[in-house]
């Protein structure tokens, strides 16, 4: 059944917008006015249709799920058809229960697309700004097998899984980050105003100054006259390297790059792999076949340089070499992986190594994280401290001096 957008007035002259399911263009105008509404424009549409007003529209820019919120969602559509309900059915119940009228609209949409008789994977294709190709791939394996609550339950995981590792390095870094904020916004207060008002004290004083005080008043004439200058050249700065990493062959090397950092490189190395491995095991498991699932794992690389070389594998893989050799001769994977791939493809069992290898690989994510965290902290604190230090002393020192003249 077709879904249609309407605007319509109501009995007190409101205008009300939103969609509906009807045969026709005539019968939704006819749902329309046994509902007391009068149809003023009727048109055939979609959940992500122009409606952006009160409760009934989705917006045009914002997204009707987040990574949890799709999670979540898919967590609960696998319970449904996992426990024998027809599709259509779980897509009903999904849009009765919505809390939200976009999210409504967009389950409706979807109910409807499947009753018209589409594939639910080319539902979700409709909507590519909701559910991503490696999520829409999934649910076509799926549904080609039949099994399509074990897949949808598979990909309810891996959806879960990628959210609780990116919430752990979120976490991880979170501490850091406000220690520097804080830290960077106290040194500002005392070189634009305490530095300067002990400047103003001992602006008459006939003897020399310390030298650190001399440097710290310094320091703060500069930034209090072209602070802002400065800004500016950052923000520029930041501008031009986005529009320079913008350009494929220079972001592929600023990758390439980032990965021969001690502690850094070594941290986006396991996490682009365990992201990989991951996403490979689920569609493997799926029955999404290796050439195909092989693509669609090497567009989650954000890392540039390992998309490539995962691209490479692929075309080793195509023409005939095993999955395991092919990702060995890429020394940007770690070797964990090549191994595992070689122990599933010598067992049958492929995508419960990968599965196996991108839990050890989250695991050394996690551990790296929080040593990195751990790390920063004391050396946050102590940099801070020393900063700190150094302003007192730049403002005690000339006191001291001149308590010894007048002794």
């Amino acid at each position: 059944m077709p879904v249609y957008s309407f605007e319509a007035l109501s009995a007190e002259g409101q205008t009300r917008k939103g969609v509906m399911e009807a045969d026709s263009a005539k019968s939704a105008r006819t749902l329309l006015r046994a509902q007391a509404l009068v149809p003023i424009k009727v048109e055939v549409g979609t959940a992500e249709g122009e409606q952006t007003s009160g409760r009934t529209g989705i917006g045009r820019k914002r997204r009707v799920f987040n990574a949890t919120g799709l999670a979540i969602w898919t967590r609960q559509l696998a319970g449904l058809v996992s426990s024998g309900l027809p599709l259509e059915r779980a897509l009903t119940s999904l849009s009765d229960e919505a809390e939200r009228e976009n999210e409504h609209h967009l389950v409706a949409t979807l109910r409807a697309e499947v009753n018209g008789g589409s594939t639910f994977a080319k539902a979700l294709a409709q909507h590519p700004r909701e559910f991503s190709a490696i999520f829409i791939a999934v649910i076509g394996a799926g549904e080609q097998s039949g099994d399509l609550g074990l897949v949808l339950d598979r990909l309810a995981d891996d959806l879960e899984e990628q959210q609780a590792l990116k919430s752990k390095l979120i976490g991880a870094a979170l501490y850091p980050a406000i220690v520097s904020l804080v830290a960077i916004v106290i040194v500002l207060f005392l070189v634009t105003y305490v530095v300067p008002q002990v400047a103003h004290v001992f602006a008459g004083a006939k003897h020399a100054l310390p030298l650190l005080t001399v440097i710290m008043i310094g320091t703060s004439n500069f930034v209090r006259a072209y602070g802002w200058l400065m800004l500016v050249a950052l923000v520029l700065l930041v501008f031009a390297a986005r529009l320079a990493l913008a350009r494929p062959l220079l972001r592929e090397k600023f990758d390439a790059a980032w990965l021969n950092l001690p502690i850094l490189g070594k941290l986006a190395r396991s996490y682009n792999t365990a992201r990989f491995a991951s996403t490979l095991a689920m569609l493997s498991a799926a029955g999404v076949p290796i050439l195909k699932a092989l693509q669609a794992a090497a567009e989650t690389l954000s890392n540039r340089a390992m998309r490539s070389d995962a691209l490479d594998a692929l075309v080793l893989v195509r023409e005939g070499a095993p999955l395991a050799s092919a990702l060995a001769q890429k020394k940007r994977f770690p070797g964990l992986l090549a191994m595992f791939a070689r122990l599933g493809e010598q067992t049958g069992q492929l995508p419960i190594m990968l599965q196996r290898a991108a839990k050890q690989l989250s695991v050394e994510v996690q551990r790296r994280a929080m040593q990195l965290a751990t790390l920063l902290e004391p050396l946050l604190i102590v940099a801070m401290g020393v900063v700190v230090m150094l302003i007192v002393l730049a403002v005690l020192m000339p006191i001291i001096q001149l308590n010894q003249l007048v002794k």
